[in-house]
Parts: C-alpha cells; sequence; structure tokens
C-alpha cells in the first residue's frame, strides 16, 4: 500500500483494517524522508529527491518479498504502483485517485489552483514543501468532516519539490513520470472519485485508458480524492475486493 503526497503509511489504516480482516498481510511503508511532522524542518535532501528514488526504495523491498504482492497506490503513489507494475513488480494493482504518467496532460484548473502558491514559489522543484491547509481541503479533503480535516492536516508532512515537477511539469523536461505501458501485463483497477479535484475523474479515466486492455475502470460518485477515508468509504472497498476476487 503506497501513499501519496506529504503522507506516510498511515494513510491506508482503514484499508489496512479491513483487508487484514479479509486475511490479506498488508504492508503500508513510509517513503524515503517521510515521516517528518510539519513543524519540525524537513532534510533538504527530500527537495530534490525523485519518484525514481521512491521507487528504487519500492522495488528492493517488493523484491525482498516471498512472492510478488498486489500493489495498492493512492494519488502519487498510484503512479509510483504504475511505474512497478512496468517493472514486474506486481501480481496486480490497484490505483485509486492516482497522479497521470506523462503523456497525460492533468493541469485542469483545480489543479492549478491547489498548487498555485508552490508553482510560483521560485524553483520549487529544489526544495520540500507543505501544502496550506486552506488548499490542503479545497484540493483533498473537501468531501471530509471538518473534524476529520483537522485530524489528517494535523498528520501530515512535507513532500519533495521535485516529484511535483515531475509529476506535473513533464512537458517542461522533468522526467520521472515516464511509464512504458507495452510493459504492464498485470491485471489493473483504475479508481477515480467524482468529485476529485486535484487527479480528476476525466483525467484518471484517461490513465485506465492507456493500460487497455489490462485495465478496469470504476468511478464513484460522492467521492473526492480521499476516497481511503470519506464517509461511505467502505464501498469503493467492498468493490475492489469483488475485483481482486474475480481475478
Amino acid at each position: 500500500m503506497i501513499h501519496g503526497m506529504w503522507g506516510g503509511g498511515w494513510y491506508w489504516d482503514n484499508y489496512r483494517r479491513f483487508f487484514e480482516a479479509k486475511g490479506y498481510r498488508c504492508l503500508a511503508p513510509d517513503l524515503r524522508h517521510h515521516g517528518m511532522p510539519m513543524d519540525q524542518v524537513p532534510l533538504a535532501e527530500l527537495g530534490t529527491t525523485g519518484l525514481l528514488d521512491y521507487a528504487a526504495d519500492l522495488e528492493a523491498e517488493i523484491r525482498a518479498l516471498p512472492e510478488k504482492p498486489i500493489l495498492f497506490g493512492h494519488s502519487m503513489g498510484g503512479l509510483l504502483a504504475q511505474i512497478l507494475a512496468s517493472r514486474d513488480c506486481a501480481r496486480a494493482v490497484v490505483c485509486i485517485t492516482p497522479a497521470a504518467p506523462a503523456g497525460i496532460l492533468s493541469l485542469r484548473y483545480s489543479v492549478l489552483k491547489s498548487f498555485f502558491g508552490i508553482f510560483t514559489s521560485g524553483a520549487f522543484w529544489k526544495r520540500p514543501h507543505q501544502l496550506e491547509y486552506e488548499r490542503a481541503v479545497y484540493a483533498m479533503m473537501h468531501k471530509l468532516p471538518d473534524a476529520e480535516r483537522r485530524a489528517i492536516y494535523s498528520r501530515c508532512g512535507w513532500e519533495s519539490g521535485r516529484v511535483m515537477a515531475e509529476i506535473g511539469l513533464w512537458p517542461l523536461g522533468f522526467k520521472g513520470a515516464q511509464v512504458d505501458e507495452s510493459r504492464v501485463t498485470c491485471p489493473m483497477l483504475i479508481v477515480a472519485g467524482a468529485e476529485d479535484r486535484i487527479t480528476p475523474a476525466r483525467v484518471v479515466r484517461k490513465v485506465a485508458r492507456k493500460y487497455q486492455p489490462q485495465s478496469t475502470f470504476m468511478e464513484f460518485s460522492g467521492h473526492a480524492h480521499w476516497i481511503l477515508k470519506e464517509p461511505g468509504w467502505e464501498k469503493p472497498a467492498a468493490l475492489i475486493t469483488a475485483w481482486l476476487e474475480n481475478r
């Protein structure tokens, strides 16, 4: 279970309990340089850490497992799961509101509004960044109750500016988000939230098309980016379970 930006393995708390109750062994590691709270100065190296650095760490962990795992990825973690699938690291892949790989333009108005403060802060790709609370609510947490928003935001940390550039500004030459779909041969489930502002459903639908015929697409009305914890999260989790069991 691969978490997204500003996060940690704790992103998956609900899903981990849900799938462990069904007999799965679940691993939810923190990505490199993550796990540091917002009120602490981040490691400078985080700012220039790239997607392929995260992927290399995850691949080493996967290769050490006794069998090929099912990969779950949320947001940026969904893009990392796509990269790892192209390296034959997965038995199946579930990408939940995933970031799009290079070649799929994802800069819609809502995405630019979410990242505007970061994208206009100079050479942002060389520094770690936080997302202000108001922008985090607009981008990712608007379907959560207010108390949940505060609790989740208090656990969020810092993220790599380099990774943001690789995902959002690949047309300008930033490398790292490329995925060769011809090398992805395992079943893939691509999940979108109809009200997602940071990985809009129409962009996620294009991600699913990239991996046809291996891919299945599901879109959930009433859900947005934080589908892992939004009220009613159990229904998408149950349908993901059914998709896995059918394969």
